[in-house]
């Protein structure tokens, strides 16, 4: 069935314009000439995107495209304007809008946009549905640790016992936490959350059992606590070894018999929640040290998961890269980029000893500085923190400055994934492999740029003629491009 596109203005005329150009396209299209139309048709029924003009008497669509991104945010919209100021299209973007086109619109620039990002949201959505299938719980991995994770998440989760997530900082401990509680019986529940290590002392049983009002300087009103929001549903303790010894207590006792007294109150109330606890620490040697009690750690600790530290599960990191710069793309509104074997290389040489969570804003900050379409070695290097030692210089290059990633007559794994698949063989020499390393790139690239010569060699640094040249050696004609 054709999209369905919304288009929004108070131009009657603009209206049906918009409207006979789009169904000439093969759209389906609605209209509304104000933003409170355009509210009601998209409560009453779907549609797939959204034209809206900026300037509207009634409610500006700024003000609509807020309202859009409460009652649907996975709705795509393109705002567009007569009066388009760079400051106007900030706010949009920054509200959600995905695109912003300046009247009168171009009808190729239009479509195009349009195309931009009805197809976005159909890969997203497709991204949605494959991990469902997989049952990835929103983490992203293949190997033995994550897969061993998966296990135990798929085995923890229909039951009401206490699981305990160990792990150093940014390894996706919450993330374990929130696939725990989406997939067991109290998923309609809510998920509250409390860093217990962000919280002052003074502040944490306010923070997890709620005050009554009077019950301390500032306490102007009741407050329920984390314990009662959690009602009937999951409570995240995260950074439990950082609880001050007095609290442990007290939250043992709500363990033990579900039920606590707001401070400064005498009303006993009943609470039914299932606890996830999460720590940085080394809980036995925390109890050893007393600071931590054993009692407690029993009561928390009915099944425990570790999540490991990226630097054990390299083999993940090809997956991750790849997989954070497709959501940095989207997010930051840049065109996909490509990661060439060598910054792939780059990239899986270091430790980040931040965990996911330094590699997520590496990969974020690569798709706002990279100008791409490729990713080059030298990009990745300047994205990495000074200071560290570089991976190995590789062995070959294509030509110019881009390189191969290094290999060896005997290794059989994948030097890179990615965007290029190649693996070199135990029965090739090493001019062998590298030629067919350069077939497998040049291929890739020439694939990527629908078999035009100048671009590709512009992209992989190298004169038009040296290309033709290299092409020829390796027997390579344009029209044999990847698929």
């Amino acid at each position: 069935m054709p999209a369905a596109v919304l288009i929004v203005d108070d131009e009657k005329n603009i209206l049906l314009t918009l409207s006979q150009s789009l169904q000439l396209a093969g759209y389906r299209t609605e209209l509304a000439s104000s933003g409170q139309v355009a509210l009601d048709v998209v409560s009453a029924r779907p549609v797939d995107a959204v034209l809206m003009d900026v300037k509207m008497p009634d409610m500006d669509g700024l003000t609509v495209l807020a309202r859009l991104t409460e009652l649907k945010p996975e709705l795509p919209v393109i705002m567009m304007s007569g009066h388009g100021t760079i400051d106007t299209a900030v706010k949009a973007t920054q509200l959600g809008a995905r695109d912003f086109l300046e009247k009168p619109l171009a009808r190729d620039k239009l479509l195009v946009a349009l195309r931009n990002v009805l197809t976005h949201q159909a890969a997203m959505e497709e991204l949605q549905e494959l991990r469902a299938q997989l049952g990835r719980f929103d983490m992203v991995g293949g190997g033995p640790a994550m897969q061993r994770i998966f296990s135990l998440i798929q085995r923890a989760a229909p039951s009401e016992g206490r699981v305990l997530i160990t792990g150093e900082n940014g390894t996706g401990k919450e993330l374990i936490a929130r696939a725990l509680h989406q997939h067991s019986k109290r998923k309609g529940g809510p998920f509250v959350k409390l860093n217990c290590a962000a919280v002052p002392h003074d502040l944490i049983e306010s923070e997890l059992f709620g005050h009554e009002k009077g019950a301390f300087t500032g306490a102007v009103s009741v407050r329920r606590g984390k314990f009662e929001l959690a009602h009937e549903g999951t409570l995240f303790l995260d950074e439990i070894g950082d609880m001050p010894a007095a609290m442990q207590s007290k939250l043992l006792r709500v363990l033990q018999e579900g039920e606590l007294e707001r401070v400064g109150g005498t009303e006993t109330l009943k609470v039914d929640v299932r606890v996830f606890a999460a720590t940085n620490k080394n809980l036995e040697k925390e109890i050893a040290a007393g600071r931590f009690r054993e009692d407690l750690y029993y009561r928390i600790n009915v099944v425990q998961i570790h999540s490991p530290p990226l630097r054990e599960r390299a083999e993940d990191l090809p997956d991750l890269i790849n997989t954070f710069l497709s959501e940095a793309c989207a997010k930051n509104g840049r065109r996909p980029l490509m990661l060439s074997p060598d910054a792939l290389a780059v990239m899986s040489a270091y430790d980040y000893p931040g965990n996911v969570r330094e590699l997520r804003n590496l990969v974020e900050r690569l798709a706002i500085l990279c100008e791409g379409p490729v990713v080059s070695r030298t990009d990745a290097l300047e994205l990495l923190p000074r200071g560290r030692p570089l991976p190995p210089m590789p062995a070959a290059t294509v030509g110019g400055d881009t390189p191969l990633a290094p290999v060896t007559a005997a290794t059989t794994a994948p030097v890179a994934s990615g965007p290029v698949g190649w693996r070199p063989r135990v029965d090739q020499t090493f001019r062998e492999q590298v030629e067919d390393a350069e077939r497998e790139i040049i291929q890739h690239v020439l694939a990527h740029t629908h078999d035009n010569v100048t671009e590709a060699a512009r992209i992989l640094d190298l004169e038009r003629g040296h290309f033709y040249k290299k092409m020829k050696a390796l027997g390579l004609r344009r029209g044999q491009s990847e698929s």
